[in-house]
């Protein structure tokens, strides 16, 4: 005589709002979103267009270093005067000089090592970056660019050439008033600062951290049994 086969009893089921635990900060099931975990990305609209102000009027200002050096390294065109027909009249002393050449490239070299260093500060000050701190970088180099010309044409030899030249006297040598032919060393500060700070950026800057973490190995395929 057997014993009745009786079913076994139905396992235990949680109730539907138990089935998957609460996630902080997220939905059910779900992990927590990747914002809720690093929080507000930089700080702030307003203080991001503070800074970059700060810089644009620091980086132009030092503008005026530039200018200063500008008028004392560079080259000096010599002029001469002369009268012809009880006129005055000044011509270049070396027709072939490069010192007008000179004038230029001394400018631009001036203007690239002040915007790589000020670059490196902007680095340093702020090592996140950001759009608007560079934007600020190559406005306020083109601005100290344009306050150096000026301010070195202003500090240079006089404009009034003819004035010079009868001060100077008849076939005495005179320098020529500084003036930058080539406008374009004028973007040389902006162009060597964006350089200089991508650069930084890329080598030294902060890196984004990875939303989910690192990604577990796929398993390998499931070899069945050899011969």
């Amino acid at each position: 005589m057997t014993a009745p086969l009786t079913p076994p009893p139905p396992p235990h089921e949680p109730p539907p709002q138990h089935a998957w635990p609460q996630a902080p900060g997220g939905y059910a099931g779900s992990a927590a979103a990747p914002h809720a975990a690093y929080g507000q990305d930089g700080p702030g609209m307003k203080t991001e267009l503070r800074e970059a102000a700060v810089i644009t009027v620091l980086v132009a200002l030092g503008g005026m270093l530039l200018g200063l050096l500008w008028t004392w390294l560079a080259p000096r065109v010599p002029l001469v005067g002369d009268v012809m027909d009880g006129n005055w009249v000044v011509y270049f002393k070396d027709t072939e000089g490069e010192q007008a050449i000179g004038v230029d490239g001394t400018f631009s070299l001036l203007a690239m090592a002040c915007g790589a260093v000020s670059a490196l500060a902007v680095f340093a000050w702020r090592r996140r970056g950001g759009v608007l701190l560079v934007v600020a970088l190559a406005l306020g180099g083109l601005l100290g660019s344009l306050l150096a010309w000026r301010l070195g044409v202003w500090l240079g030899p006089s404009q009034d050439v003819l004035a010079q030249a009868k001060a100077a006297g008849k076939g005495v040598t005179f320098s020529a008033p500084l003036k930058l032919g080539a406008k374009g060393a004028l973007l040389a500060w902006s162009l060597a600062a964006l350089l200089v700070h991508l650069g930084l950026t890329a080598l030294f800057g902060p890196r984004d951290p990875e939303a989910y973490g690192p990604q577990a190995p796929y398993p390998k395929p499931h070899e069945g049994p050899s011969a």
